[in-house]
């Protein structure tokens, strides 16, 4: 007798009008890129173009795609959007052009504000007529403080350039952009106005506008941004597992951080994506099947790939009337 035939879906490359790809965690750590990301990416921009979204403000985007060639990919600055590239727009609606700006942030915030006619400054006794503040790995208590005295008792507008509360590097996880705007919130007693990178929707806003793009697929590392700020946009979404969310994380994904797709490296684009189906209580993915009896998850078959028991484990879970804290989930599914 013939097996049942199962659900295989086309290669995402092939679904998507134009792919966006995360950096931090998708297709670096620190200076190296993540193994297979750069060939992977090579091969995708034969095919549709490929954006970088990053919220990280400390470089510009001319140094950003300098890094990436130096990874070896032919990219250009034109396709990294920054989440100070979104915080202009903000800027915009809020204050007049040529105005004063203290920026607590790295190069890449003061250049992309210098370029559109702002003028820059670095202390509150200058009167700025905003605040913006992004991430930069050598800002100190000072440039916190001087956030802090601008900003307690005014109604000076406040953007943030992302809200990030780490940042992967090639040693481990560091504190990001968010961790630091918290700091300033604790003295300046406020939280900021806007903010402008993932998962907030400007960043996203200007990449679909960037690209002319109708059919985007958001590739991410991390579901409470890069998932979730897709989803917010009304983009398609891919969490890769290469970066700082895994297995035990997605599997209690919250509905607005689930993604449409898992994938295990960026070369799972080409590859036909496994769609899981529930037939009669069971869900399956590829030759795995879970179901889900009373509080207990139940693997039926553990099948030949691992990732397609998490895809199934997730559609089984999601679907469940059950918060993921009151399952028991087997620890195979997750480790």
């Amino acid at each position: 007798m013939m097996g049942r035939k199962r659900a295989v879906g086309i290669a995402p490359i092939d679904s998507f009008d134009t792919v966006l790809l995360d950096l931090d965690g998708v297709v670096y750590a620190g200076p190296n890129a993540i193994p297979g990301a750069v060939d992977a990416i090579n091969r995708a921009t034969e095919r549709v173009p490929v954006g970088f979204i990053t919220n990280n403000a400390s470089r510009t985007t001319e140094q950003v795609a300098g890094h990436l060639r130096e990874l070896g990919l032919n990219v250009t600055a034109e396709q990294v959007v920054s989440s100070p590239q979104a915080t202009v727009r903000l800027l915009a609606e809020r204050v007049s052009q040529g105005a004063r700006i203290l920026v607590v942030g790295g190069d890449g915030l003061r250049a992309v504000l210098s370029e559109v006619g702002y003028e820059v400054v670095a202390s509150a006794t200058d009167s700025p007529a905003a605040v913006v503040q992004g991430f930069s790995p050598t800002l100190g208590w000072a440039d916190l403080a001087e956030a802090a005295y601008a900003l307690r008792g005014t109604a000076v507008p406040w953007i943030a350039t992302n809200m990030d509360w780490t940042i992967p590097q090639e040693r481990g996880i560091a504190p990001g952009n968010g961790t630091l705007v918290s700091a300033v919130h604790t003295a300046a007693g406020r939280m900021p106005d806007a903010v402008a990178g993932k998962p907030h929707t400007p960043i996203f806003e200007l990449a679909r506008e960037r690209f002319a793009s109708t059919r985007p697929l958001m590739v991410g590392d991390r579901l409470d941004t890069d998932i979730a700020g897709a989803r917010s946009a009304g983009m398609a979404s891919a969490l890769v597992l290469t970066g700082i969310d895994q297995a035990k994380q997605v599997l209690a994904a919250r509905e607005h951080e689930r993604p449409d797709m898992i994938l295990g490296g960026l070369d799972e684009l080409f590859e036909p994506y496994p769609v899981p189906v529930e037939r009669r209580g069971v869900w399956e993915c590829g030759a795995a099947r879970v179901r889900i009896e009373g509080i207990d998850v139940r693997i039926v078959a553990t099948g030949d790939a691992p990732l397609n028991l998490l895809r199934a484990a997730c559609a089984a879970i999601w679907a469940s009337p059950h918060a993921i804290h009151a399952l028991r989930v087997p620890e195979k599914i997750y480790a």
